[in-house]
């Protein structure tokens, strides 16, 4: 659990910087998805980022699956690391995996062969 408030705090420092950049661009009327691939460098950081984020998807579809989440926190998780921001989505999704797994009972181990 000592990673929970690690994943939270970068969940939000995701959020106000993604948002503040799509906030500015907005009111200064530029092309948001052409400004992604403007350059050959904002290409690359578009190309990162779609990547990333889709490796991101799967593995929150797949380790929640695994954890038992509902289904429709899966759809929301997913929708929102490309409505909202990855950068937010998935330390958010990381924090709540460490909540889950906190409650979970202990495995037991023998400590090997005897």
């Amino acid at each position: 659990m000592r990673l929970v408030p690690v994943y939270v705090l970068l969940s939000a420092v995701g959020l106000v910087g993604t948002w503040w950049f799509n906030l500015s661009s907005a009111a200064a009327g530029e092309d948001y998805l052409g400004g992604w691939f403007g350059t050959a460098a904002s290409s690359s950081a578009a190309v990162d980022i779609l990547v990333t984020g889709l490796a991101a998807a799967i593995l929150m579809v797949v380790e929640g699956r695994r954890l038992g989440w509902r289904p429709w926190v899966l759809v929301l998780l997913v929708l929102g690391s490309f409505a909202i921001a990855v950068a937010f989505v998935f330390p958010l999704f990381l924090a709540c995996r460490e909540v889950t797994l906190s409650r979970r009972p202990a495995p037991i181990t023998t400590g090997g062969p005897s």
